[in-house]
């Protein structure tokens, strides 16, 4: 490969120089490039300016949701959303419609409460002596508002501690806030997880 050709490559990609010894997948051609051309495309927020009390309210209903994630008050949990509530967890950030697509999680409060009542069985392995998660929320941007509706967007760091196994996730949270009785209730929770193409060794037994 000649110094010019080198030069029109760097900054487009990774240069691969085909080795001899190389077989099949390994065997690359040299004008390979990668896939590194175009910068990863993501979601971006919309800033919206709303008053301080309001902002106040969106933001003590995200932490008071991770808190009551981190005290296992599952029904609590399940009461901050709307009648219609939906929790949705997309396998990747593509995707658009959570009844229609694969999803890690996609629940209804009904289908909540059935997993309530799964993690709250005595039996309930995953839920056995030495399983705790901490959560830390950041990042908060309120995108549009209405008289009845609120779109949020923040970040989230969750570390779950199972006996002496730690996994950690991180990602975007995307709330939809309706009010309902004079208060804001969670119409849509959508969670892009960043490591949601990870290998696990072993499934999310609860909501993130």
């Amino acid at each position: 490969m000649n110094e010019t050709v080198v030069k029109q490559a760097l900054g487009t990609g990774v240069v691969i120089e085909a080795v001899q010894s190389m077989t099949g997948a390994e065997s690359i051609a040299p004008d390979h490039m990668g896939r590194g051309r175009l910068p990863a495309s993501g979601y971006i927020p919309k800033f919206q300016k709303i008053d301080w009390n309001t902002r106040q309210e969106v933001e003590q209903l995200l932490y008071c949701q991770a808190a009551l994630l981190d005290s296992k008050a599952w029904e609590n949990f399940i009461d901050l959303f709307s009648h219609d509530g939906i929790y949705w967890m997309p396998s990747n950030s593509s995707q658009t419609d959570w009844s229609r697509e694969p999803s890690i999680f996609a629940e209804d409060k009904l289908l909540m409460e059935v997993r309530m009542g799964r993690v709250q069985h005595p039996n309930a392995w995953s839920q056995a002596a030495l399983w705790e998660t901490n959560h830390v929320i950041g990042n908060i941007c309120i995108e549009s508002i209405t008289d009845d509706t609120i779109e949020v967007f923040s970040k989230f760091q969750m570390m779950e501690l199972r006996r002496d196994h730690v996994r950690h996730f991180a990602g975007t949270y995307r709330h939809s806030l309706v009010k309902e009785a004079n208060a804001w209730k969670i119409k849509l929770q959508r969670v892009d997880l960043t490591n949601a193409q990870a290998a696990f060794d072993y499934v999310i037994q609860a909501w993130v």
